[in-house]
């Protein structure tokens, strides 16, 4: 496995791939990997015949300077994930590498899907996200690209991106990896104290409730993000930030339920904001709603 921190270097690399013949695969991350990261490796594996992941915190999509801070970082241990999941290339640049001013004169603003949901609460978080992933795709070139379900709003912005800027990138979606009590893998659960970790499984229990009540045929949007909410709000130390029922392709608010609909919660719980979602739909089994296959 290779570790690169030059852009040059690494495009290049990946661009001697293709010119052997080789599919390239390329994982985004900010690190502090977990099971969920693995996953999306995984799958990039199967599929491809070179595997490139980046690590690299990116300050412009932080709107709290505390909060990155603590964003975990432990490089040497993401190198062993890496490894163990079969990776060929991590890139993992430095902040002036990235950043070569200090800061960009240009921004890849995205447009309404940035301004629903996550948007009011973190202003300027996904202009951060679309900017260094517009970066690092344009750096690794013609691929396949991995993104998590997990970060749902993320994944429609960056499809919509790719699809706009031209962008010689295929984006995967992959299936959100959970804890066996259902809370969704995250490197911020390890911020959350034993008492906040216990109570953060009402995100998921939320998002279940939404979702059975949508295979029973509840067709009202507003009722089945009331009935999330009151989910939330019975949990003491889970102060919900919204709870939505959204078109998952427009990520608009839907109304009425008569096809398949994306759950989404946001909660802090204690210090740790965390965020989930689920697909959900009239009449499914179980009322989860299985990833959409199109998406790989």
């Amino acid at each position: 496995m290779d570790l690169i921190g030059s852009r040059d270097v690494v495009g290049k690399a990946l661009q001697s791939a293709r010119a052997r013949g080789a599919s390239v695969a390329f994982v985004p991350t900010m690190g502090a990997l977990h099971g969920g990261h693995v996953s999306l490796m995984t799958a990039a594996r199967g599929d491809c015949d070179v595997v490139a992941v980046s690590i690299f915190v990116n300050p412009t999509q932080f709107g709290d300077a505390a909060d990155l801070a603590s964003y975990p970082r432990n490089l040497d241990t993401d190198l062993e994930l890496c490894a163990a999941a079969g990776v060929d290339v991590v890139f993992a640049p430095s902040l002036a590498e990235m950043y070569p001013e200090g800061s960009l004169d240009t921004a890849v603003v995205p447009g309404v899907l940035a301004d629903v949901l996550e948007g009011p609460s973190r202003p300027g978080h996904f202009t951060g996200v679309a900017t260094i992933v517009t970066k690092l795709l344009s750096i690794a070139g013609s691929c396949r690209a991995y993104f998590g379900e997990k970060d749902f709003q993320q994944l429609v912005i960056v499809r919509r991106l790719v699809a706009d800027l031209d962008l010689p990138v295929e984006v995967v979606g992959c299936p959100t990896v959970r804890e066996p009590d259902g809370l969704a893998m995250s490197s911020r659960n390890g911020r959350l104290a034993p008492d906040e970790r216990a109570a953060a499984r009402a995100l998921f229990q939320a998002l279940s409730a939404g979702a059975q009540a949508v295979a029973e045929g509840e067709c009202s949007g507003a009722a089945v993000a009331s009935l999330m909410g009151g989910v939330l709000g019975a949990e003491p130390l889970v102060a919900a930030d919204y709870t939505a029922v959204a078109d998952p392709v427009t990520l608009q608010t839907a109304t009425e339920i008569a096809s398949e609909v994306r759950l989404l919660v946001a909660a802090a719980v204690g210090p740790v904001r965390l965020i989930d979602n689920v697909a959900a739909a009239p009449g499914s089994p179980g009322g989860l709603f299985p990833a959409a296959e199109a998406d790989r």
